[in-house]
Formats: C-alpha cells, sequence, structure tokens
C-alpha cells in the first residue's frame, strides 16, 4: 500500500497520469466497500455498487479543488465520507415528489415491505450524524468509516489512528449518541 501512498502525492503535485495508476490499485477496495454498503440498502435500490465506486472515484480524484491525501487512510476516509454523501443524495432525490416520494415503493409481482421507511432511516441517520460531527468529530469519523464504508472495528482504528479499544469504546459511544438522537427526533 505503500505504492497508494506514492500515487496520492504524485496527484497531489499535479501529475495528471497518476489518476489511471490509482483506480487499478483501489478499485477493488473501493469496489468491496461500496458493495458491502450497497447490501445493506432497501430492495429496489437503483444504484448498484460499481456506481457507487465511480461517481466516488470522479468525486475524489476529478475534483477542480486541490485534493491533500496525506497517507492511504484519509484517502479512503474520504471516499467513506464521498459514499455517505452519495447515499444520502440519492435518498433526498427519491423522497422528492418529483420522483414520487409521496408514495409508498412495491416490489411486483409479490407485496414487500415499503422501501421509503429505509430512506427516512438514512436521512434521519444523515441529520443526527451532522449535529453529532459538530460535538465529537473523531467518533463521527468512526461511524463513517464503520457504517458507511463498512470497515470493521480493526480497520477504522488502523485508519483514524487509534487503538482498537478506543475505537471499540467510541463505536459504542456513537451508536447509543445517534439511537438516542435518532428516537429522541422521532418522538
Amino acid at each position: 500500500m505503500q505504492e497508494v501512498t506514492r500515487i496520492l502525492n504524485a496527484l497531489e503535485a499535479g501529475d495528471e497520469a497518476a489518476t489511471d495508476q490509482l483506480l487499478p490499485i483501489v478499485y477493488a477496495e473501493l469496489r468491496k466497500l461500496a458493495g458491502n454498503k450497497i447490501s445493506q440498502e432497501a430492495p429496489g435500490q437503483t444504484l448498484t455498487a460499481t456506481a457507487l465506486v465511480h461517481e466516488a472515484y470522479l468525486r475524489l480524484v476529478g475534483n477542480e479543488d486541490e485534493q491533500q491525501w496525506d497517507h492511504r487512510g484519509h484517502f479512503f476516509a474520504a471516499a467513506a465520507e464521498s459514499m455517505r454523501r452519495i447515499l444520502i443524495e440519492n435518498a433526498r432525490r427519491k423522497k422528492r415528489l418529483k420522483h414520487g416520494g409521496e408514495h409508498d415503493r412495491v416490489e411486483l409481482p409479490e407485496i414487500a415491505a415499503p422501501a421509503q421507511q429505509q430512506f427516512d432511516d438514512l436521512l434521519a441517520l444523515d441529520a443526527a450524524l451532522t449535529q453529532f460531527a459538530k460535538e465529537s468529530p473523531e467518533k463521527s469519523e468512526l461511524v463513517k468509516l464503520r457504517y458507511f464504508a463498512g470497515l470493521s472495528e480493526q480497520e477504522a482504528a488502523d485508519v483514524l489512528g487509534i487503538s482498537r479499544a478506543t475505537a471499540a469504546r467510541h463505536w459504542a459511544y456513537s451508536r447509543a449518541w445517534l439511537f438516542s438522537q435518532i428516537k429522541s427526533d422521532a418522538d
């Protein structure tokens, strides 16, 4: 993974060819993260893992603004945040009246539980996570890495540069705080 850091540094220095070198190296890992997240989405999801990876990658390296990547972990944390934003935008788009947001989505031929609840849950989580980030930015980053990027406790701890025990404590606290916030907002 030293190669990823070297390529990220080349991208930062303005080497356009480095973009072509980066995708093959990180694609498999990004695809795994996206596949994990998409598998947790409601049935009828129109966004595929491949589309999520491509959109996130374009936002990461195709951005006009200069990106500063300190290391591999920083890149994947940014990828997790990008995937989160894409999923939130997709959920908001589907809830708009213009896109049938006032109607429940039903799978045919069998009647399944409406997917609308999944979008509401995702939007409630996003609102709570935004508020949580103001109070505890490091813990909110852990939530993004665990929930939106699908990293394990150890992988998220490595990205954040904290011990696994600290990550476990932060994860337990974060889940309790977010649950409490979402429940109080629903009431």
